[in-house]
């Protein structure tokens, strides 16, 4: 019988399996998250909840799952680097705002595919903020992925959709939070990391919501809670799977949140993508997926 090596990384024991099945674990529960911020910044439930709110639901109750978790673990913060901490905090927090409110517009499948572009953001801002340099490989990776994008943006007077550029600012953002959580790691453990990140956003979101501040309803807080505890959980199963599996392996099923999130918005509100979603999706999807190969390759080379 013949024992599987673990990862130096983490001391966890590989299964690439396992890590499959916790990928799209992951996925599932981030396209949840999209669904219920459509919801409750639909009149789904009531009167519409501002995208500042949603994303302070989201961060409060993530946080009382880790501090939760940590007051169980016994856990003691070490050294945390403040400074990235922080900075990866603020966009994170602006993209998940940006992409809630985009959700509450758009289909929830366009949402999505837009926010694949963050690596791609990520890839350009790397190169002036850490000193990265980008062969044409990427580059190319990159100009596929921007087209995919143009094409969900349909910039045409008819069928333009506004609201597509907060997916595309989330992208944005998201592509900047990369930038610090590159910095973070390795420095810091992966649950203390996610516990200061989630902890900082409370923080931060409790100030921005103020001046939108409303009474939810019953049924807004129960999504509330449920919208906190399924990205808790998915942020959880990101890091299993990445600890148990090669990432050029787990993260290509991370494009399962597109499926997901399709199967959702079909399901609960009867929104079915239309061929140009099809199209600009799987184009956005080439792109990445082409950028994440050479990512691998280039960890290979090293």
């Amino acid at each position: 019988m013949t024992r599987t090596a673990p990862n130096p990384a983490t001391n966890t024991a590989a299964n690439p399996r396992l890590a499959m099945m916790l990928m799209l674990s992951a996925t599932a529960f981030i396209a949840a998250t999209t669904l219920m911020a459509k919801a409750l910044g639909t009149e789904t439930l009531g009167d519409p909840l501002h995208p500042l709110q949603i994303s302070h639901g989201r961060f409060i109750f993530a946080f009382m799952f880790y501090a939760s978790a940590a007051g169980i673990m016994r856990l003691q913060v070490a050294r945390p680097a403040w400074g990235l901490h922080l900075g990866r905090t603020l966009f994170g927090w602006g993209g998940v705002s940006c992409m809630f409110a985009a959700a509450a517009f758009i289909p929830l499948s366009d949402a999505t595919a837009i926010s694949f572009l963050n690596p791609v953001f990520a890839m350009m801002l790397a190169i002036p903020l850490l000193g990265e340099r980008v062969g044409p490989w990427r580059w190319a990776a990159a100009a596929i992925a921007l087209i995919g994008a143009l094409v969900l943006l349909r910039p045409t007077p008819d069928s333009f959709q506004p609201a597509a550029l907060l997916a595309l600012g989330a992208a944005v953002l998201m592509g900047m939070e990369v930038i610090f959580i590159k910095k973070l790691a390795g420095r810091e453990r992966p649950f203390q990391i996610l516990l200061i990140n989630n902890g900082l956003g409370v923080c931060i979101a409790t100030v921005a919501v103020v001046a939108v501040w409303q009474v939810p309803t019953g049924a807004q807080w129960a999504v509330l809670a449920a919208l906190g505890l399924c990205m808790a959980t998915a942020q959880a199963c990101f890091i299993n799977a990445v600890a148990r599996a090669e990432a050029s392996f787990v993260v290509p099923f991370t494009y399962a949140t597109l499926v997901f999130a399709s199967l959702y918005d079909w399901a609960v509100f009867a929104q079915v993508p239309d061929m140009i979603s099809y199209i600009g999706a799987g184009i956005i999807i080439s792109g990445a997926a082409l950028l994440a190969w050479r990512e691998a390759l280039a960890k290979g080379r090293t």
